[in-house]
């Protein structure tokens, strides 16, 4: 079974999407479930997780209603409010029903840098760690000495690094990130997702080879069982298509073993997210 273990969807009009203007022409538009699954099907792709967007607890739930409502969706990564004395209620209240699999934040936004280690947000990351619920990291390099610590802290808690934490390929910046990762990498709670790398290089130039080192190099630090194939649709629009962020890939793993690569294109995901069969995630006749 072939997964995305990240995509999106958005509705302009529902909400409000501070980080989504005009100026982003190519993605300035509705991208909802029945545009992806032809881009699925092209390149077998079975099952998706779709991931937050905004920091709404209504867009999660909205995220879980379409999870009901269409096979495809095997799991959803939404948002709380981590700072919620009423997480843990809230929490409960969203895995009472299929479907959640994850919690995101846009941390990279955050104008601390230590946000994680905030004492009322590790509360809150705590509430995860004893639902045994995953956490995606959506960072940049100054954030990785932090999420380290993070992952020391939360030993329990299942850690997932996008993006491979969004290195600054089109400067080909190296040094900060490649050490970074590979002390995070040492931690065995956290993976990383094989995702929105050609909105990091040049979007009018890049190529399969800009991404080569990036990618061999989150591959030593974490082993082909640690990490995992998101196409970041239709956000990665802005530099290229669903066909060449999974061909870029592709050329970039050839060198593994036919195992190896179905554990980075499907089975590390099903296994990290513990996404549940078609069957199972079916909405109730």
């Amino acid at each position: 079974m072939r997964i995305d273990a990240h995509h999106h969807f958005w509705k302009l009009g529902r909400y409000d999407y501070p980080w989504l203007g005009p100026q982003l022409n190519a993605i300035y538009r509705d991208f909802v479930p029945d545009d992806l699954p032809p881009l699925l099907a092209r390149h077998r792709i079975d099952r998706t997780v779709l991931v937050q967007t905004i920091s709404s607890l209504d867009e999660t739930k909205w995220f879980l209603s379409l999870a009901r409502q269409h096979s495809f969706i095997a799991g959803v990564v939404g948002w709380v409010d981590l700072i919620d004395p009423r997480l843990g209620d809230t929490l409960d209240e969203l895995l009472a029903s299929p479907g959640l699999m994850g919690i995101r934040h846009q941390v990279h936004d955050e104008p601390d840098v230590n946000w994680l280690l905030r004492p009322d947000v590790r509360r809150g990351l705590g509430e995860l760690a004893r639902r045994g619920l995953p956490y995606d990291l959506l960072i940049r390099p100054p954030h990785l000495p932090v999420a380290l610590q993070l992952a020391q802290k939360y030993p329990n808690l299942p850690l997932v690094v996008d993006h491979l934490a969004k290195p600054r390929i089109a400067q080909r910046g190296w040094e900060d990130w490649a050490n970074g990762t590979a002390e995070l990498a040492k931690c065995p709670n956290v993976w990383c997702k094989l995702s929105g790398m050609i909105t990091e290089g040049d979007w009018t130039s890049w190529t399969p080879g800009d991404l080569k080192p990036y990618i061999d190099h989150v591959l030593g630090a974490f082993g082909s069982e640690r990490v995992m194939f998101g196409s970041d649709w239709p956000v990665c629009l802005l530099a290229g298509s669903y066909e060449q962020v999974v061909e870029a890939l592709e050329a970039n793993l050839a060198q593994l073993t036919a195992e190896e690569r179905e554990c980075v294109f499907g089975s590390n995901a099903a296994k990290f997210y513990r996404l549940k069969s078609p069957t199972e995630n079916s909405p109730s006749p």
